[in-house]
């Protein structure tokens, strides 16, 4: 590419970059009133003026992963990625920015060390990953990300961006196994986190419950005794349910695979001892008498006989 053209792409990318703002604020708008139909824009130019009302194309698309890629100003960096993410959510543009080559430039800004950046970066990829084929390039950031989630400041935009994502990630068997390794740690952070931490982890834990080829890995997990709290009476029925739910989904797998609650055997202190254990059964026989029809529902499907 020649000095011309590079500096044409600089110069279209920086306005572009200053407009971003507007871009979303008028993707989240939605259509003006009577549903006229604006002219398409045609340089990156036109996002920055008050007419422009549209998704944006694949070559503007191009344009703004091009600017991506090349600059290291911050501020560009975050509109560049929230105007990516926003249009991420159109299937239409999930396909086009994978074909685009855009998925390894968006996830190389997850090893930003800018916080807001990598939230950015891996909300636009949570939005990528909801397109099958996307996930098969997506893959490649599970682990870091894995990691991440453990190491990022507790219960911040930044760690639940990474928990979407790795949920988004699972929803399907085929690469739940790339978070085997992790499951002790999230049923960690399921305990220290808040209440939007700890059903976002609940989410995630839910999908690898429904895949019985995780669940010896499910029960073998070391975990405190502190996680019997969530079957408690009196906590929120959004953590209430999904642990309740993920103990059905557990007993599940346990009959499809024709294994006992009692076998196999597992260490003290994993998760199988905590669940197939008196004290759990203590607080199911107690939730049975629950207010909530759900939570009955639930309790008498893992254990018919309370």
């Amino acid at each position: 590419m020649g000095g011309a053209r590079d500096a044409g792409w600089v110069a279209a990318g920086l306005v572009l970059g200053a407009g971003a703002c507007y871009c979303i604020y008028r993707l989240t708008r939605g259509p003006r009133p009577g549903g006229r139909k604006l002219r398409p824009s045609r340089s990156a130019e036109d996002l920055t003026d008050g007419s422009y009302d549209e998704v944006l194309n694949a070559k503007q698309l191009e344009k703004l992963l091009y600017l991506l890629e090349l600059t290291d100003d911050p501020i560009i960096v975050e509109k560049a990625l929230v105007t990516l993410g926003n249009n991420a959510a159109f299937s239409a543009n999930q396909a086009i920015i994978r074909e685009l080559g855009g998925i390894p430039i968006i996830g190389n800004k997850i090893n930003s060390l800018n916080h807001s950046i990598k939230e950015k970066a891996l909300n636009a990829l949570n939005n990528l990953s909801v397109n099958v084929e996307n996930q098969v390039k997506i893959k490649v950031y599970v682990q870091r990300v894995c990691e991440d989630v453990f190491a990022d400041p507790l219960n911040s935009a930044v760690q639940l961006a990474g928990l979407r994502l790795l949920t988004n990630m699972t929803v399907t068997n085929d690469y739940q196994h790339l978070l085997s390794s992790y499951i002790t740690g999230l049923l960690h952070l399921s305990l220290i986190g808040n209440g939007s931490t700890k059903v976002q982890v609940l989410k995630l834990l839910l999908n690898l419950s429904e895949n019985p080829a995780m669940t010896e890995g499910l029960l073998s997990a070391q975990v405190d005794s502190s996680f019997l709290s969530f079957f408690d009476g009196h906590i929120a029925n959004e953590i209430l349910l999904r642990a309740l739910t993920l103990f059905q989904n557990i007993n599940n797998c346990l009959r499809v695979e024709g294994c006992p609650a009692g076998q196999p055997p597992f260490a003290k202190g994993s998760l199988f001892s905590l669940l197939y254990g008196e004290d759990c059964a203590q607080k199911m026989r107690a939730l049975a008498h629950h207010h909530d029809v759900d939570v009955k529902e639930k309790v008498l499907a893992i254990m018919p006989k309370v």
